[in-house]
């Protein structure tokens, strides 16, 4: 009998450890967590890091009981400790016992040192370092085996030596971001065809370009040593560099005598200018070289005298001198920016926007208003110190502004990722890859969470934005929203407003003359429906009284009960998954809501904002990624909304 006892005792022992490890792997993902923290230095904002603690678990489903986990299906999916201030050791070693994590964000803290070993977690899909403190050269296989790897940022660090290798070997890497460091040599090759975003501006790079990104932004890798082939000016032939010295120095002295002739052409007519008055009312507002066609350059110009004109004020008005609204920024007077290289960014009937280069390579842009000419010196100046004051990640801050009672000019920094509304409708035409929905939900929110600053900030104005459309809402390279033109209402002239502003094309103004609290909230929702459906409200576009809105219009005729198809109203470029189409849903009925022609029904803004914020981006782990923005920022879930139905009318 003994002898057959033997395997029982033996599987009751197996039934027993296996319970054991079942057992202590509930326990494990905490105790991994603590053995992760207890190297980090923590500051004050690192308080939040106070409900890690063993009595409770990390996760309970998808609901996370820690602050900076990520939970998918009871197991940590991500980390997300970002703006915290840590610094200290980062415990890699301890994360690779947690089979579930996938993501991991220590952006924007003080870690120092060298990369940690990322390869050890061989199943990340996404890591954010940036805007940390690490140095020192990245070995060229740090990256190797981690073929899930679709997201890499490492920008504003201290990272120097070659850019790894291992790189170029991720078959589903999508976005890379290396700008900022001190990385050296050339880029290598990415020969995959997977990678849709890489920036690399900012390095000590040098050489040519791969040709497998030739496709790339050219801003992607300016501020570098010496890099060359497109998209930036082609490289230089070989022949060229067999040129014997002598000819290179004769060249040289030639362009050195032919500049210095130039030089003096251009200071004798320069006296010859200035003892000459200006009568023309129609000379170019800023000098130097510009990109674009003569006939363009007319239109930005028709309808008043130039900036070079106002510095010949017989009034004596401040000639040339700017008023700063923020000490944090590069001083320059009038006459920097009529030296300075220019490029029309655009004209319309508010006014001209032009790109200026200062000589310290600084980009800046000059918007010259018409219709400002009712307001006197001191209000406008007051109110624009009061928009100064303004400090908000989803605002484009005004930097300076120059008054005279003809025109009125306000700079701000330069934004080289242009407009949302050329992302929606310019890339389309140009076969360029539109946002997707992560990056359109990341955008609205962005807009909303501004405006919600805006009215907080400006109480006393009834639409604290009064202008907002897709072509003043600027994208940074990460794609957050910057509003622009904003607060402008009180120094147009009420005469021209229904003309220029967006707010007076809105139906309370078309139906009975006036502007609400509620206006800049219809223009969110046209602005959300413009977002999800691609397609330009045309209203926008047209002067006079209001505008039919289209756009709404639109949607309603294709929304009736029950029987739509999101095909219909959904813009195909978002790309998203099927299980993604609940949340967008939910989204285009509170654009609705936004855009009610009855002020009465219309929400009101704080009510708006509340509804966006509820909006998740929902998706399938495998089937969908955005390509724009960061998959820590949000967690993966399943199925369609239960709360929305698509029907839309209730």
């Amino acid at each position: 009998m003994a002898p057959n006892n033997l395997p029982r005792r033996g599987f009751i022992a197996l039934v027993l450890l296996s319970l054991q490890i079942v057992n202590s792997s509930c326990k494990l993902e905490s105790e991994i967590l603590l053995d992760f923290k207890q190297p980090l230095k923590i500051n004050n904002n690192g308080g939040i890091l106070s409900s890690w603690n063993s009595s409770v678990p990390p996760c309970s489903g998808d609901k996370e009981n820690w602050d900076g986990v990520i939970c998918q299906n009871g197991t940590v999916w991500g980390l997300k400790l970002e703006n915290m201030g840590l610094s200290g050791a980062i415990d890699v070693e301890s994360l690779n016992d947690l089979p579930g994590l996938r993501t991991i964000s220590l952006m924007n803290n003080n870690f120092e040192g060298t990369i940690p070993a990322l390869n050890e977690l061989g199943e990340l899909k996404t890591v954010y370092l940036s805007n940390n403190k690490f140095s020192g050269n990245i070995e060229a296989n740090a990256f190797e085996g981690m073929h899930s790897l679709k997201k890499v940022h490492l920008e504003n660090n201290q990272f120097t030596g070659p850019i790894p290798s291992s790189l170029t070997t991720l078959s589903k890497l999508m976005e890379l971001s290396l700008d900022g460091n001190q990385f050296e040599g050339q880029i290598p090759d990415f020969k995959l065809g997977v990678l849709r975003f890489l920036n690399v501006s900012n390095n000590r790079l040098q050489g040519p370009i791969p040709a497998s990104l030739s496709q790339m932004n050219a801003s992607s890798f300016s501020g570098n040593t010496n890099l060359c082939g497109a998209p930036l000016d082609p490289c230089p032939s070989a022949s060229a560099s067999k040129v014997p010295t002598v000819t290179i120095v004769l060249v040289a002295v030639s362009v050195v005598a032919l500049l210095a002739a130039i030089i003096v052409i251009i200071i004798v007519l320069q006296k010859r200018g200035h003892q000459t008055p200006q009568t023309s009312a129609s000379s170019p507002p800023l000098h130097g070289h510009r990109k674009v066609a003569s006939d363009d350059l007319d239109r930005a110009e028709q309808g008043g005298a130039s900036p070079a004109h106002s510095t010949t004020s017989k009034k004596g008005e401040n000639v040339g001198k700017l008023s700063f609204l923020r000490e944090d920024v590069e001083k320059f007077d009038l006459p920097d920016l009529l030296k300075a290289s220019a490029e029309v960014l655009g004209s319309g009937y508010f006014g001209s926007s032009y790109k200026a280069a200062l000589m310290t390579g600084k980009m800046m842009v000059v918007k010259r208003f018409r219709h400002m000419n009712n307001v006197g010196r001191e209000e406008f100046q007051e109110h624009m110190r009061r928009l100064g004051r303004l400090r908000h990640n989803n605002l484009l801050p005004v930097v300076a502004f120059y008054y005279r009672k003809e025109e009125k000019l306000l700079v701000s920094e330069y934004v080289d990722n242009v407009s949302l509304a050329v992302h929606l409708h310019g890339n389309r035409s140009r076969g360029h890859p539109c946002p997707d929905w992560p990056t359109r939900l990341r955008i609205i929110k962005g807009v909303a969470k501004g405006l919600l600053y805006l009215y907080n900030e400006l109480p006393s104005l009834i639409v604290p934005h009064g202008h907002l459309k897709s072509s003043n809402v600027l994208l940074n390279e990460s794609f957050e929203p910057l509003l622009t033109d904003y607060g402008l209402v009180p120094v147009v002239n009420q005469e021209h407003a229904e003309d220029v502003l967006v707010a007076y094309k809105s139906p309370e103004y078309k139906q009975s003359n006036r502007v609400t609290k509620k206006t800049d909230v219809w223009s969110l929702g046209i602005l959300i429906l413009e977002i999800l459906t691609g397609k330009f409200p045309a209203n926008i576009l047209q002067q006079g009284k209001g505008g039919d809105t289209d756009l709404v219009t639109w949607v309603h005729s294709v929304v009736r009960e029950d029987q739509w198809n999101g095909d219909e109203v959904f813009d195909k470029d978002m790309g998203a998954a099927k299980n993604c189409e609940g949340e967008m849903v939910k989204l285009l009925k509170i654009g609705m809501r936004c855009a009610e022609s009855d002020v009465e029904k219309r929400w009101d803004m704080k009510e708006a904002i509340e509804k966006i914020e509820e909006v998740k981006e929902k998706h399938n782990d495998e089937e969908f990624y955005s390509s724009y923005t960061s998959e820590g920022d949000v967690k993966s879930s399943r199925g369609l909304s239960d709360d929305f139905s698509y029907n839309i009318n209730g």
